[in-house]
């Protein structure tokens, strides 16, 4: 039998290697960018970044010196709160709105909840940034249902006036809407504009404040009341910080970390 010339056989391997190669290469780009599509979806663990946390019912938000602050549509929502950026006075990706029918007796409608991760105990006093985005009257439209119902302490407070939400176990309650440990949250005045205002009991506006005796996780739920009520952001802060500081435009936002 006649024999391939040796330089036909090296030519044929050379071009079978060529092709190898290109196929381990392609093979090999595609498994990186699938590696690094899970290291996104499926963060290892607490300790993952929010870059690397895309799942937001995952989100755990870390108080930092005695602050937390959080954008307030960084939670699971049910479909008739709407995610919306028509305001230049808000943050982050926008502002939540409650479009749904109006629960003003019962909480539990259109429930979020964020975890919140608290190293130094204590008591923080709780503000949000909210607008009205429903009609022209201060006075409506513009409150929703807030809970802390795994805390040491969920309060209000006006001077001396300590109220506590319906059904805690605590006395007094506030006069107006407060029912299974939820307050009330409303905000009040003729600017109707995105604001940083937090209050309790009808006439009679008092503080809202949360007691975390331990460090440890504690869940934040919110539930819808008024519908048009908008909220863009955020606040718990210890009597070591103002207000005004805690609301600074300046003032960091709360590093996401992601459940395990």
């Amino acid at each position: 039998m006649k024999k391939t010339p040796k330089s036909i056989i090296m030519k044929f391997k050379n071009i079978a290697f060529v092709f190898l190669a290109m196929g381990l290469f392609s093979c090999t780009n595609d498994s990186s960018d699938n590696e690094e599509d899970i290291d996104i979806i499926s963060p290892e663990g607490p300790g993952e970044s929010a870059t690397n946390c895309t799942d937001v019912a995952k989100y755990v938000f870390n108080e930092n010196g005695g602050l937390l602050r959080v954008e307030f549509e960084d939670a699971v929502f049910d479909s008739d709160w709407k995610l919306k950026n028509d305001d230049a006075a808000t943050s982050g990706e926008g502002y939540m709105v409650w479009e749904g029918d109006q629960s003003l007796g019962t909480p539990g409608m259109g429930l979020a909840t964020y975890a919140l991760q608290v190293t130094v105990p204590g008591t923080y006093r709780f503000v949000w940034k909210s607008a009205v985005k429903t009609g022209d009257s201060g006075s409506d439209h513009n409150d929703t249902w807030l809970r802390f119902n795994d805390a040491s302490d969920f309060f209000a407070q006006k001077g001396e006036s300590i109220v506590y939400p319906a059904d805690s176990g605590k006395t007094p309650n506030p006069e107006g809407a407060t029912k299974d440990g939820w307050f009330k949250i409303y905000r009040s005045g003729s600017n109707l504009d995105f604001k940083w205002q937090s209050s309790t009991f009808d006439n009679n506006a008092h503080d809202i404040f949360v007691t975390f005796s331990a460090a440890g996780t504690y869940t934040m739920e919110i539930s819808a009341r008024s519908s048009g009520h908008a909220i863009d952001e955020f606040v718990l802060f210890t009597d070591a910080i103002s207000l005004a500081d805690a609301t600074s435009d300046t003032a960091s936002k709360s590093t996401i970390t992601c459940k395990n």
